[in-house]
């Protein structure tokens, strides 16, 4: 099995609400495109610590991680970032990964902006019951 690779659009939030309230341009507004990872075990996005250092995000805590081969680490989480895969957008935090390591996107994004991995295709699709938007889950 394959794993399943998709282009995606990382933004400094903090840029994104400056530039709405017109105090930089857009052209200023710090931006990174790059193919991540659909990793299904992992829980949160994964972004590589010089991605996050281009982008400008601000530490905000550790965490523990456990890898699947039942290593534990303390990893640093960033942000806010927000990130675009193809029509969809949500604002997030990241684990940072070592330099140069590959993103992953995790169950927080895959949930989030309701998207399934369709394995079988090599394919991020949105589910069949909201192919526009969303659908988000309610008590």
């Amino acid at each position: 099995m394959g794993e399943i690779k998709v282009n995606i659009e990382l933004e400094n939030s903090f840029d994104i609400e400056r530039f709405a309230e017109k105090r930089i341009l857009e052209s200023d507004v710090r931006r990174y495109n790059l193919d991540a990872i659909v990793d299904t075990g992992s829980v949160m996005l994964v972004v590589p610590q010089d991605i996050i250092e281009n982008l400008g995000l601000k530490f905000r805590r550790i965490v523990i991680v456990a890898y699947a081969d039942d290593r534990k680490e303390e990893r640093p989480v960033a942000g806010p970032v927000t990130i675009k895969i193809k029509d969809r957008m949500m604002i997030t935090e990241c684990i940072m990964g070592p330099p140069a390591s590959e993103t992953l996107i995790g169950q927080v994004v895959l949930e989030s902006l309701d998207l399934l991995a369709d394995c079988q295709s090599q394919k991020l699709i949105p589910r069949p019951e909201s192919p526009i938007y969303p659908m988000l889950k309610l008590k």
